[in-house]
């Protein structure tokens, strides 16, 4: 029985153990810069630009400035409001560190950003000049919100997985529905996810759950955002 609770012990350490212990600093560097050039905050903007760069006949009716004007609007809902709430808490002491480091932290921002994302998806859904990849988009974000403030009651879920999976989904999603060659973009997509998730396993204590269940989440809310946008 001894060595039974000494193996069960060893494993729950393995499983609450940061990742990146003992990797090379070059590499956790290297993690750190990948995390926050590809976080959650900023991948709908790049999704926004890449559809607008890729499929411009989407746009046919939309002059160059639109088309900017457009990719801010998503700038200023995805990336601008939630950033600027997140400082807010901080300097209301409601949160504890602006890398909402526990579940606790991340009750609140969980909540604000729902409000953001929710409005986006209301407004787009509501104008029927933008293309319907766009509404499918901002519900399916609004889903993975819902989802990571759900999963944040047992554990605290990647941000940066449910990103990825949302990114990865939706470039599927755009490939699988247009009549284009996106195989390319789809492989890079994937690459992209899987660089997301190994740095998170590298430079966060994230254990492997939190990391896949991110990942199935943000997926999951593209697949719902299909069927009910």
């Amino acid at each position: 029985m001894d060595s039974q609770l000494a193996v069960d012990q060893k494993n729950n350490l393995v499983e609450m153990r940061p990742a990146g212990l003992g990797q090379p600093a070059g590499i956790r560097i290297a993690a750190r810069i990948l995390s926050y050039v590809l976080h959650p905050l900023f991948i709908p903007v790049y999704l926004c630009g890449f559809v607008v760069a890729t499929q411009s006949y989407l746009f046919a009716a939309f002059s160059q400035w639109e088309k900017t004007l457009f990719i801010l609007r998503f700038g200023v809902m995805y990336i601008m409001f939630p950033l600027v709430s997140v400082l807010l808490l901080r300097a209301l002491g409601f949160i504890g560190s602006f890398k909402l480091a526990t579940q606790k932290d991340r009750i609140i921002p969980y909540i604000v950003c729902m409000i953001y994302y929710w409005w986006m998806w209301y407004v787009l859904s509501n104008q029927p000049e933008f293309p319907t990849l766009f509404v499918t988009l901002s519900f399916a974000i609004f889903l993975a919100s819902i989802g990571g403030l759900m999963a944040n009651i047992s554990m605290k879920v990647s941000m940066h997985a449910m990103g990825a999976g949302v990114m990865t989904a939706f470039v599927m999603l755009a490939g699988f529905s247009q009549d284009i060659n996106f195989g390319g973009y789809i492989s890079i997509s994937i690459f992209l996810a899987g660089l997301i998730c190994t740095a998170r396993f590298i430079d966060s204590d994230h254990t492997a759950k939190e990391i896949y269940t991110g990942l199935f989440i943000g997926v999951l809310s593209l697949l719902l955002a299909i069927k009910f946008a």
